[in-house]
């Protein structure tokens, strides 16, 4: 075993001196270690059940002869950080994670490993540890909240917390109905209700075959989610015994079958950066052209919040991503030979699985769309390409040609936005938020809920070099590149140039001829950085664009 290291043989003796410092017995370090690596924290209100997920999983583990051992990993809440400079350490925790539970596994010598996330960056940071570390591995998250009740029974979320703002600014509610929404859009613990960023990733480890059923589902506070952590701290000991590591389950035909998923759910259009990233790690490259030919094949099966009315929870009484799943292998769009963290094919997980509810799953032949619930955008705006969550985009605005109104900060659309000064046919152009120029590439929550809160949805557009939060709905297009920063032509734009977005087709251009855009850039100039020091500065320096992933370079 790979704890042998610090725990066989008299030149050891040392190690297990502390060890024994600790409390561990003879017996119990004479079987396997296994590192549980926990999120929990008193921040994040998806993490804070995370210490009775973890005595669970540490249940499982010792009923099936291991000895578990906690050590942390850290966790931003996206919502808390939201709207100030705090957004800006959201993505890049992703490769804190990644790096920090490395260092912790090869220091420490574990045999195997259970992950136990539950948001935005924290479970594609531990997805990128397991593939780099490639030491048996399992996921069993903290699972998603249930979703809220406002005084008329109309059932409600966090996108509709931060739309409420938007409605307030403009007029149309007053600060009683914020506090209604304040006080019940988040009822309980866990990953906010919606298909947002942090329960698409949850429902993705299932579909790349890294956790057990219902990871992504199964409400937070339910009993189920307790027993799926103790069935995956038994099920780490099966995959150790068979030697089943996150690379021989994480292949090209896994992440395959993870976009496919991902178009099925319209998941977040995060899960654009976070899966190459992921790939990365695992040797696998996918790029952005990929999700396009995925999508053309790929119906949109599901409509959550904030593309619907319904949430995780009626997901999860439908089937969860399993019955989505096994709706997909009817049309063979999916890979069901391939091996899973149950240590079964995907065949023999789907074999008994059933839609139970095909208002909320669509059946494969009665779909939402025929495409999936992203698009990749390319043209003279964004020559290496954009991302947009199609599945929350109104009908209205699918095609949409309007003049930019730009702006070189969030802070700065928000304040017009608010001000009123937006109007219907607008293209906002938020930029110098990219990875680099951001830096960090912040999420752009607030922005898009104004713009919804205001009932301006189906009438403007919003195109930035940053990111969206998964509960963004309305023509949000994000992850443009090359970014402001780097010179791309989203750097270029002026007030009053005509953009054109066509969504079916996948195209965006920036309408101004060629000698015109010449002429700016020869007179462009990159701003100076927004943060010179600290760990930002130095992410800026190693981060590649949103097309591989903002990962870091060596």
């Amino acid at each position: 075993m790979r704890s042998d290291n610090v725990t066989k043989g008299v030149e050891r003796a040392p190690n297990r001196s502390l060890l024994y410092a600790l409390g561990y017995t003879k017996e119990e370090l004479s079987r396997p270690l296994i590192g549980i690596v926990s999120s929990q924290n008193e921040i994040v209100p998806g993490h804070m059940n995370l210490d009775k997920i973890t005595e669970a999983v540490k249940a499982g583990v010792r009923m099936a002869g291991g000895t578990p051992i906690v050590f942390p990993a850290i966790a931003v809440c996206d919502g808390i950080a939201m709207g100030h400079i705090g957004m800006k350490y959201s993505l890049v925790t992703r490769e804190l994670i990644a790096d920090s539970t490395e260092a912790m596994v090869l220091a420490h010598q574990f045999d195997a490993l259970v992950m136990i996330p539950n948001c935005d960056k924290n479970v594609p940071g531990l997805l990128m540890a397991a593939a780099r570390l490639n030491i048996p591995t399992i996921f069993c998250s903290g699972g998603p909240m249930l979703s809220g009740r406002l005084k008329d029974g109309r059932r409600t979320c966090l996108s509709h917390m931060f739309e409420a703002v938007g409605a307030y600014h403009a007029g149309k509610m007053d600060e009683a109905g914020v506090e209604e929404y304040e006080q019940n859009a988040c009822p309980t613990c866990g990953s906010c209700s919606g298909m947002y960023t942090a329960n698409s990733m949850n429902c993705l480890t299932e579909a790349i075959g890294m956790s057990l059923r219902g990871n992504g589902t199964i409400p937070a506070v339910m009993s189920a989610r307790l027993r799926l952590a103790k069935h995956t701290g038994m099920q780490v000991m099966e995959l150790l015994k068979q030697d089943i590591k996150p690379r021989d389950i994480m292949t090209a035909a896994a992440f395959h079958n993870a976009e496919a998923i991902d178009m099925a759910l319209g998941c977040s259009t995060n899960s654009m950066l976070h899966l190459p990233a992921i790939a990365h790690e695992c040797g696998v490259e996918m790029d952005l052209d990929m999700a396009n030919d995925i999508s053309r094949k790929t119906p949109n099966l599901c409509h959550l919040a904030p593309a619907g009315d319904t949430y995780m929870e009626d997901l999860d009484q439908a089937g969860g991503v399993y019955a989505v799943m096994k709706e997909l292998a009817k049309k063979n769009l999916i890979h069901t030979d391939l091996i899973t963290a149950t240590g079964k094919t995907i065949a023999e997980n789907l074999a008994t699985v059933e839609n139970l509810d095909p208002n909320l799953i669509r059946p494969i032949d009665n779909p939402y769309s025929p495409y999936g619930g992203i698009a990749v955008l390319k043209g003279s705006l964004a020559p290496d390409g954009c991302v947009v969550k199609q599945s929350a985009v109104a009908q209205e605005m699918m095609v949409h040609t309007g003049p930019a109104r730009v702006f070189d900060s969030e802070e700065d659309a928000i304040a017009a936005i608010y001000a009123g000064k937006i109007v219907a046919g607008d293209v906002i152009i938020i930029r110098y938020e990219g990875p680099k120029g951001g830096p960090g590439m912040r999420e752009m929550l607030n922005p898009t809920s104004a713009i919804a809160g205001m009932e301006l949805d189906k009438e403007v557009a919003l195109i930035t070099d940053g990111r969206f939060s998964g509960a963004t709905r309305g023509a949000s297009i994000g992850h443009v590149c090359p970014e402001a920063a780097q010179g791309g032509p989203i750097g270029l734009v002026q007030d009053g140039d005509k953009i054109a977005i066509d969504i079916p087709n996948c195209k965006i251009d920036l309408l101004v001829d060629e000698a015109t855009l010449s002429a700016r850039r020869a007179n462009w100039v990159c701003p100076p950085p927004k943060i010179t020091t600290g760990y930002l500065a130095r992410y800026a320096k190693q981060v590649t664009d949103a097309t591989k992933g903002a990962v870091l370079e060596a």
